[in-house]
C-alpha cells in the first residue's frame, strides 16, 4: 500500500498543452479584423456605390446641392462636368464629384422672401 501511495504522490511529467493550428494569440486578432470589416468597411462601400449611382443618374432638370452648399438646377451634364443654373442668367460649371446630393422637391428648403411692408402715407 505505501508503494501505491508513493507512486500517486510522485509528480508525473506534464504533457504539452494542445495547440490550435491557427495559434492561440491570433484568434482574437482575426475576430477583431472580421468585426472591423463588417462594421466599418462594408457600410462605407455601400455609401460609395449609392453615391456613384446618384452621380451617374444626374439629368437635366434635377435640383442638386453641391459640396459647398450651393443649390442649383442641372442645365447640362457631360461625363465630367455639370452645369448648374443657380439664379436667373447665372450658370456655373462643377465637376460631377462636386454634387453632394439630389434634392427631392418635397425636401427642398423653403426660400424666405421678404414681404413688402405697406407704406404709410
Amino acid at each position: 500500500m505505501p508503494t501505491l501511495l508513493l507512486l500517486l504522490l510522485q509528480e508525473t511529467p506534464a504533457s504539452p498543452a494542445p495547440t490550435s493550428p491557427l495559434g492561440g494569440p491570433f484568434i482574437p486578432l482575426i475576430v477583431i479584423g472580421v468585426l472591423f470589416f463588417f462594421l466599418m468597411i462594408m457600410p462605407e462601400r455601400k455609401r460609395q456605390k449609392q453615391r456613384q449611382k446618384m452621380l451617374e443618374a444626374l439629368k437635366k432638370g434635377d435640383r442638386v446641392m453641391t459640396n459647398g452648399g450651393m443649390y442649383g438646377t442641372v442645365v447640362s451634364v457631360t461625363s465630367e462636368l455639370v452645369v448648374l443654373q443657380v439664379a436667373d442668367n447665372v450658370r456655373l460649371r462643377f465637376t460631377r464629384a462636386a454634387v453632394q446630393n439630389v434634392i427631392e422637391p418635397e425636401k427642398e428648403p423653403a426660400l424666405e422672401e421678404k414681404k413688402a411692408e405697406p407704406s404709410k402715407a
